[in-house]
């Protein structure tokens, strides 16, 4: 049998940072603005090795009203992909399954652009944190009562269980990647989104 081929280090990689449209990111930024995401722009980031945003933002409310915390820096289609996920799924769904805890105020983000590869490796695949096309949810903030925080939640049979799950599952009408608690151990506290784009449109959601 063949042996696998060695995976790189990112320097090993000789990768280079996708250039974005000016007329995709203005089509964008301004589908952000008619939903009321609050973002600055913020200058070309490139920290060598394949990492780095063209056309970066710095997005500090997902949807009006509910705080990005902390603020992130992502490309223009991941937060379009958010705030389109948070208005069509995550508030429909905290809703119906958690009447009593009010509006989601804040999303309690992990990660967001960072220069590294997949899982945080020494070797393999770039992540897409490191293009800017990633985000990690941790938590949820209500106006009343605590966080929903992220975890393991397949066993659980309470309204709060189900509106994990719920979400977790919508998640792929928006993004192309999701990873939850369920998926491995790398992801047992947050959610990993992200809009890779994949030959035929593929998505993967666990």
């Amino acid at each position: 049998m063949p042996s696998k081929p060695k995976e790189q280090t990112l320097e090993e990689q000789h990768l280079t940072i996708e250039p974005e449209s000016d007329t995709d990111h203005a089509e964008c930024t301004k589908e952000l603005q008619s939903l009321g995401v609050v973002f600055r722009e913020t200058p070309r980031i490139d920290d060598g090795n394949g990492c780095g945003i063209d056309k970066p933002i710095i997005v500090s409310e997902a949807l009006p009203g509910i705080k990005l915390k902390p603020e992130a820096t992502l490309r223009c289609p991941a937060a379009l992909a958010l705030a389109r996920w948070m208005k069509g799924s995550v508030i429909p769904a905290a809703s119906v399954a958690l009447p009593e805890s009010g509006g989601i105020t804040a999303i309690n983000q992990a990660s967001a652009y960072i220069c590294r590869l997949r899982n945080s490796v020494e070797a393999g695949k770039i992540s897409e944190h490191a293009r800017g096309n990633a985000i990690d949810i941790a938590s949820f903030s209500f106006e009343k009562g605590e966080d929903i925080a992220v975890r393991s939640r397949r066993e659980d049979s309470t309204l709060t269980g189900a509106f994990q799950r719920t979400v977790s599952a919508a998640g792929c009408l928006y993004f192309t990647t999701v990873l939850d608690p369920e998926s491995d151990a790398a992801h047992e506290t947050h959610f990993h989104l992200d809009v890779i784009e994949r030959k035929g449109g593929f998505r993967y959601c666990h």
